[in-house]
């Protein structure tokens, strides 16, 4: 069947610029966009023709007040740590793993638990608009089939990590090297058994403090033997980063370590990257790694202030994520904001900054996401021959917390969503052509 919206549309290009279309029609057949036409006169005429060739058509006419953008893509999030969501930002990132995450990630050897958590955070995720969620899944194996099983059936586009960690733990939360890559070689073929080409693995070595080098280097074999993703955590906080560089003093930073694994491609996401020395961002740029920027986490756990414009001027690729339960929300339009609060605290420290504007950090939340998991080629925007992963926006939905109290033109809609709106205006969310919310 091939579907039919018309209306809005807001999006951003791979020069980064916002692009407004005030009418447009967006013919998606098999969820792949195949034409978008402007002129509608000429969209009515070839609507009309194919249907009377006998094309079966569903048709959305967007309402006054409504408008198209893409799905938010969320590049760095922990479904395992949702129940977990504004507890502990009064410690700090290490004290805050071992007193709140690491008992919880912990419970998920119970299946039971594992499935009511997991279908709620791909429930919740959706519908606050992430279309494309990267998830740091569980230790466990079977949790993180159930994870993948979920978004499956929920219609989300999804990366899940099995989550690799071999170093010892007095606790016991840690696993031996040859069951972390034997479990990480099961999931994936757990994961091609489901057969649903929204859902990926993703090599998840949580950080070089919980995987030692053999580990490590292993994990990258497989992602380069299966040609799969790869996600960790790198330079989030200035005592981690400390505590590196005395387990690997041979290496001479964190980037280096990963870099010397084999971590490092253009399929890799690094989430944070607060403190990157120029070395690192030399490496990264080389390999084609991305950084996810997470500024609601490093500020709850005191992390520190990440300057994407820095990372951008070195030509690192920067997405955005939600980092929950390091951020109080999964919702990518909180992110979007703390984005846009860090920035302008760097300008206010500093001369001849230039902060970030609410065009770009929507950029981050689409497209930017996309190349930063170098699927743009699929999704980020709403282009012929990408997939219509997209947001119905309303203006002027039941129970919205924004007054329309005067006409406002397009862009100013669109700036109050990205300031001030909600889940609530976010009506209608759509996966390769098909609504999930």
């Amino acid at each position: 069947m091939t579907r039919i919206f018309f209306g809005p549309l807001i999006q951003t290009n791979d020069k980064e610029e916002l692009i407004i279309k005030e009418n447009v029609a967006v013919f998606v057949h098999d969820g792949e966009i195949f034409q978008i036409l402007e002129n509608l006169k000429i969209c009515e005429r070839e609507y009309q023709f194919k249907r009377n060739c006998g094309e079966d058509f569903g048709v959305k006419v967007l309402s006054h007040g409504q408008f198209m953008v893409p799905g938010f893509i969320d590049a760095h999030t922990h479904a395992v740590q949702f129940p977990n969501l504004g507890l502990g930002y009064n410690k700090g990132l290490l004290d805050w793993l071992e007193a709140y995450t690491f008992p919880l990630e912990k419970k998920y050897s119970d299946t039971e638990f594992a499935e009511r958590v997991f279908e709620a955070v791909v429930k919740r995720t959706i519908k606050m608009g992430t279309t494309t969620a990267c998830y740091f899944a569980s230790l466990y194996a079977d949790a993180c089939v159930i994870l993948a099983k979920k978004t499956a059936e929920l219609g989300q586009r999804a990366f899940i990590g099995k989550v690799n960690m071999n170093i010892p733990r007095d606790d016991g939360y840690c696993e031996s090297t040859l069951t972390s890559v034997a479990d990480t070689v099961d999931f994936i073929k757990s994961i091609e058994i489901i057969g649903n080409p929204l859902v990926k693995p993703i090599i998840t070595p949580r950080f070089a403090l919980s995987c030692d080098m053999e580990l490590m280097q292993q994990l990258a074999e497989i992602a380069k033997t299966k040609d799969i993703h790869i996600q960790s955590h790198v330079s989030e906080n200035k005592d981690e980063i400390m505590t590196v560089k005395r387990t690997f003093p041979h290496l001479p930073s964190y980037t280096a370590v990963y870099d010397a694994a084999g971590l490092l491609t253009n399929k890799t996401v690094l989430a944070h990257g607060v403190y990157l020395e120029d070395s690192e961002l030399a490496i990264l740029k080389e390999r084609g790694t991305a950084v996810i920027h997470c500024p609601s986490s490093n500020i709850n756990l005191k992390s520190g202030l990440c300057d994407v414009q820095r990372l951008k001027a070195n030509g690192i690729k920067v997405g955005l994520g939600t980092d929950a339960s390091g951020a109080a929300s999964c919702s990518m339009l909180n992110e979007m904001r703390s984005v846009l609060q860090v920035s302008n605290c760097l300008s206010l420290t500093r001369d001849n900054y230039t902060p970030l504007n609410y065009k770009d950090v929507f950029h981050m939340a689409t497209l930017g996401g996309a190349k930063a998991l170098a699927i743009d080629d699929k999704i980020g925007n709403l282009m012929e021959g990408k997939e219509f992963d997209a947001l119905i926006v309303d203006m002027n939905a039941e129970g919205s917390l924004l007054d329309n109290f005067k006409e406002y033109t397009l862009e100013e809609n669109f700036q109050r969503f990205i300031y001030a709106g909600d889940e609530r205006n976010i009506v209608s969310v759509y996966v390769k052509g098909k609504q999930v919310k």
